[in-house]
Order: structure tokens, then sequence, then C-alpha cells
């Protein structure tokens, strides 16, 4: 069985809402409820642990009656970063097995939390090749400082999953060293764990900005609409 880590934590500064993000509506329906919808369905997943924006718990905890989220939801504030609030909702997990998403990724699907629980290792993430070149630079001066080879790049996304022991420990050596990560995969192999990944999808965009959003709306619409 598994604890769903769903970091819900963001503000929506980048997009310039006056609520945070996943409060904001797609197609008529909150970003935040895609994925705890899709979390819901799947019985292996049997408990969520949600963070929630400093000041946001009664907004969300309508959300949460509004959408009768039948899987028990454990709510913890946000810390002061993506980092820090993985590593206070760690503690709250009751299974010795992790599943790390975010509700700014609204389009996930059911077969992407399914495969990552099938796989036989402990440690895995959801990743996809890049489609364009990327070069190291220095943003200093402006010069592009090498090159690197993109078929041994991925691109990261969620959902991860860990064993619990691994992630936390992987967290507390970080905090040791005053290290913070964006993502937990990097975390948990700079501390000496293996991170196995498959193939994710590129329709698992990240909502980020006001192109985001439209885009993701766009993707929601239902087939027939797309083709008319």
């Amino acid at each position: 069985m598994y604890s769903l880590i769903l970091l819900n934590g963001g503000v929506g500064t980048r997009i310039g809402a006056n609520q945070p993000k996943q409060l904001l509506k797609l197609r008529g329906i909150p970003i935040i409820v895609y994925s705890l919808i899709t979390a819901d369905k799947i019985k292996d997943i049997t408990q969520i642990v949600l963070n929630y924006p400093e000041g946001w718990r009664d907004e969300i905890e309508q959300v949460l009656k509004a959408y009768a989220i039948s899987t028990p939801v454990t709510l913890v504030e946000a810390g002061t970063s993506r980092h820090t609030s993985v590593a206070k909702m760690i503690s709250a997990c009751e299974n010795d097995d992790v599943i790390i998403h975010e509700t700014a990724r609204p389009l996930v699907a059911q077969e992407d939390f399914e495969r990552l629980i099938a796989s036989e290792f402990p440690n895995v993430a959801l990743m996809t090749q890049i489609p364009f070149t990327v070069a190291p630079v220095a943003p200093g001066t402006s010069m592009i400082t090498g090159s690197l080879n993109r078929a041994r790049l991925r691109n990261v996304q969620l959902p991860q999953k860990f064993s619990k022991a691994d992630l936390q420990s992987s967290h507390e050596k970080a905090a040791a060293q005053d290290l913070e990560y964006t993502e937990d995969a990097t975390l948990v192999v700079d501390n000496g764990h293996e991170v196995h990944y498959i193939d994710g999808s590129d329709m698992n965009l990240k909502v980020t900005t006001p192109t985001d959003v439209r885009m993701a709306a766009f993707l929601l619409r239902p087939e027939e609409e797309i083709d008319e």
C-alpha cells in the first residue's frame, strides 16, 4: 500500500492569480481536483497527504468535501519551499512506500500511477525524452560552455515512487548539509540509492504559466470537440 504525497502548496506567483493556482478552474473544475480524483481511483493508494498554502486550509477542505474524495486525506501546512514541504509530509505518511505527485500536473493519468506501482523497483520516476537541444552556459558571461548529449538526459516528471525509508534518510542527509533539491529522484540518487525511470507522457504537463493553463484546458477537451 502507498501513501500519496500530493504537493499543493504553491501560491501561483507566476500565473499572477489572486489565489493559489491549484484553485483556478479548468473546464469548470479546480485544478487540484483532477489529481485528487485520479488518485482516488487507485486501490493501492490508501492515504493522501496533501499540503496547502498558509491561510488556505478552509478552501482546500471545502474542495475535498465538494468532490467527495473517499481516500483518507491528511492535511499538512506547506513548508517554505517544495523541498521542505516534502520533508514535512514524509512524517505524516502511514505506509512504507510513498508516491509523490503535484496538483500542478492535472493531466496525470491513472495508468501513470499504476505503471509506477507495477514496477519491480522500489524507487522509480516518470521521465520523458528531451526533444530539443540543450547546452550548459555561464549566465554571468552569456557564454556557452560546452555541449550535452540529450540521449543521456531526461525531462523529470511526476509522479515518482519511493521507499519511505530511502526518501526520509535522503531528506535527513540533505538537511544536515543544508541542501535543497527541486525534485526527489535526484535527491535520492545523490544520497546513495538506486532510482530507475520509466517513460512518461508529454500530456503530463506542469501548469506554471498562463499559457500552461490554456494548454491544459485545451488538452482536457473531449476528443470529439478537438476534432471539430
